[in-house]
């Protein structure tokens, strides 16, 4: 058996891997560490939790004797971290958290792993690392960390910590950094899943500026899909971008959302722009592609239709949480 920590796997990406792994392997076992701040939903996780190889901890990764209880009691021989703040509207707010989970939060997580001799340490980043690209060009793993927010140099930060694990210690560390995810059980403030909510709603959508800025879209059962390879196969000590080559302008995909839901384009409002907001990201992912054999499974045409259909037939769930009921909920549901 695998013993594995993964961390803020209650989250959007961290759930859905969890599901995604849990359904493949039956050699795995589960300790799900996760603090549930407001992004946090362990109805992400309803196919998962009755498996006998998942457990979850109701705790943070800031929690050094925790981390170690959990090592010594589960056996803990790898580490996959999604734990996160990760909007950068919140970090222009309060960049306090984003420094103390993000970095902090990692740093534990990697004195630990040493302690304990950990055999994979998989840290998952972002692309917006990188910072913000002109008209052309790609991100490749070679490309010079220049983050632009307050949540993306956090991330650049923890990146840094875990390479420097490897390079000094000897730590078994990989870094995955992705593009823009989307899918189910996306926290409501993200772009897709505010702009779906907000049209079946009849409100408007908030758009910052021209609403030409371009990110590169991968749905998120792709991004599980490759952090599983390389968590299998990946070589320590490297990164590898995750990307489906997927393009799109934001105002894009708000229409699109429109044309489906058959809602009107009047809804869209044009509001002032974010702080420092990036104008392009766009993912080189050739590298885990040649080395590793993977490639995107599914196309955005297909994606974005069952993600939107996702949301239409999950309106208690995504209810609960604008209601600020989702917390008494499941603390009432999973005796939290």
């Amino acid at each position: 058996m695998k013993n594995i920590l993964v961390t803020g796997g209650a989250g959007f990406i961290g759930s859905n891997f969890i599901n995604h792994i849990l359904s493949k392997h039956d050699d795995y076992n589960i300790v799900n560490l996760d603090k549930l701040t407001y992004a946090g939903n362990l109805e992400n996780l309803i196919p998962s939790q009755d498996n006998k190889n998942y457990k979850f901890i109701h705790s943070d990764i800031t929690n050094t004797e925790l981390v170690k209880f959990l090592f010594e009691k589960y056996e803990l021989q790898y580490v996959i971290n999604f734990a996160a703040e990760s909007h950068v509207d919140r970090s222009i707010l309060s960049s306090r958290e984003f420094v103390t989970t993000n970095v902090l939060g990692t740093n534990i997580l990697l004195d630990v792993a040493r302690i304990f001799n950990v055999k994979k340490f998989l840290q998952i980043s972002t692309d917006e690392v990188y910072g913000s690209l002109g008209k052309d060009g790609l991100f490749t793993e070679e490309t010079p960390l220049s983050p632009n927010s307050l949540y993306s140099s956090s991330k650049a930060s923890a990146d840094m910590l875990a390479l420097s694990n490897f390079k000094t210690y000897g730590l078994p560390v990989i870094i995955t950094r992705c593009s823009n995810n989307y899918g189910p059980y996306q926290f409501p403030e993200k772009l897709i899943p505010l702009m779906i909510i907000n049209s079946l709603n009849d409100k408007n959508l908030p758009v910052y500026g021209d609403g030409k800025n371009i990110r590169d879209w991968i749905y998120v059962l792709d991004h599980c899909r490759a952090i599983e390879m390389v968590f299998e196969s990946g070589t320590n000590g490297e990164v590898y971008n995750v990307g489906a080559s997927t393009e799109m302008e934001n105002i894009e995909i708000i229409k699109l959302i429109l044309k489906h839901l058959q809602k009107p384009e009047s809804l869209i409002e044009y509001v002032k722009d974010r702080l420092g907001h990036d104008r392009r990201y766009a993912i080189d992912s050739s590298k885990i592609q040649n080395e590793l054999g993977w490639s995107p499974n599914y196309s955005f045409e297909d994606a974005i239709i069952k993600t939107i259909d996702w949301y239409i037939s999950n309106k208690d769930w995504w209810n609960r949480i604008i209601n600020g009921e989702y917390m008494e909920y499941y603390q009432k549901q999973y005796k939290i």
